[in-house]
């Protein structure tokens, strides 16, 4: 883990290796082929002309002369015939067999384009959905940072549902009059009782201006050294406690958080390691957090749910629905030109 979708040139991207989508011959052609073998330069094609060609579904490696990866893995892959020849099992064999080939070689990273969408004519949805599977099956066992290079925006697509249910949670949830104060954020930790589930049923907002009474707090003041005396647990203190309290294991927490196992290893092993905003959200997901739990969590880290973060915004909106995956949000995220979740 993790694995991470990007819009860019996969001629720029650093990875270990990049993939190229080939032909059989293997020795150039339009589109990424092309692309990459003008980028690399003619000792690229050199080495192409020794290998022999390419079979559909399977893949070969070489240098990568002037790329900025160490590699260049060529696959093949098929050509949409209407989805009656097999055409979707070896889509899944390219991606497949390029990490395999990739982990073979010592690679801690590598980059795909879209394969078989373009000139093929594979429909660009079926395409995402069975790179995405054989990326995630492949990650379930092992670690390495793969990512998906869409050229353009065209080449991904939320659907209208959903996009139009987000934005409607954004304009009806967040606007200036029922986002909570700060001082409804403590009280509600306050009132929230650790032994009973939260409800999730129960909008954020309602539970935040829940009708309860609230005892009056009494102001003391207390010197900076009985403070520091009762400082409160570190991050990773908490973040640990919480799986625990779960029963669930480390690679659980980091591979459903989109975290690379060394990110989970430097808050494992260092006490004062401090993640970044959207690491932190990204576990909070993972261990399946409420809202509350959530902020919660953040605060550990120096952060807060913030209203004018639309990041926050679409987490809170998933987290409320009950949907607590990475992956998930993190395709409303690309959509938006946002930040992914993980450590990314």
């Amino acid at each position: 883990m993790p694995f991470i979708l990007m819009r860019n040139d996969i001629t720029k991207v650093h990875a270990d290796a990049i993939v190229n989508a080939a032909n059989t011959s293997l020795l150039g052609g339009g589109g990424v082929d092309g692309a990459i073998h003008r980028a690399a330069g003619p000792k690229l094609l050199e080495e192409c002309r020794k290998l022999g060609g390419c079979e559909v579904g399977q893949a070969k490696l070489t240098k990568s002369y002037d790329l900025p990866s160490k590699y260049v893995i060529h696959t093949v892959g098929p050509i949409w015939r209407g989805g009656n020849e097999n055409e979707e099992g070896l889509l899944y064999s390219c991606y497949h067999n390029s990490m395999v080939l990739a982990l073979e070689n010592n690679c801690k990273s590598i980059a795909f384009p879209l394969i078989s969408a373009g000139a093929y004519g594979f429909p660009k949805d079926k395409a995402i959905d069975i790179a995405r599977r054989a990326i995630y099956e492949f990650l379930r066992d092992n670690d390495m940072y793969v990512t998906l290079v869409l050229f353009d925006k065209e080449a991904f697509k939320l659907s209208k549902e959903l996009e139009l249910d987000i934005q409607s949670y954004i304009d009806d949830k967040y606007s200036e009059e029922h986002y909570p104060t700060e001082q409804e954020k403590q009280m509600a930790r306050l009132n929230a009782c650790p032994t009973k589930p939260y409800d999730h049923s129960i909008s954020r907002f309602d539970y935040w201006h829940r009708p309860e009474p609230v005892k009056k707090v009494v102001p003391s003041i207390v010197s900076i050294e009985d403070r520091l005396k009762k400082q409160d647990i570190s991050f990773a203190e908490k973040l640990f406690r919480l799986i625990d309290e779960r029963g669930l294991t480390d690679p659980d927490v980091y591979k459903n958080a989109n975290i690379s196992k060394q990110v989970f290893s430097k808050i494992r092993s260092n006490s004062s390691y401090h993640p970044k905003k959207n690491t932190v959200l990204a576990l909070a997901v993972a261990l399946k957090l409420s809202l509350i739990e959530t902020d919660d969590l953040l605060s550990y880290a120096g952060y807060t749910l913030a209203r004018n973060d639309k990041t926050d915004i679409i987490v809170s909106y998933f987290i409320e629905k009950g949907i607590y995956k990475v992956m998930k949000i993190n395709d409303v995220l690309f959509d938006y030109d946002l930040p992914l979740l993980g450590s990314v």
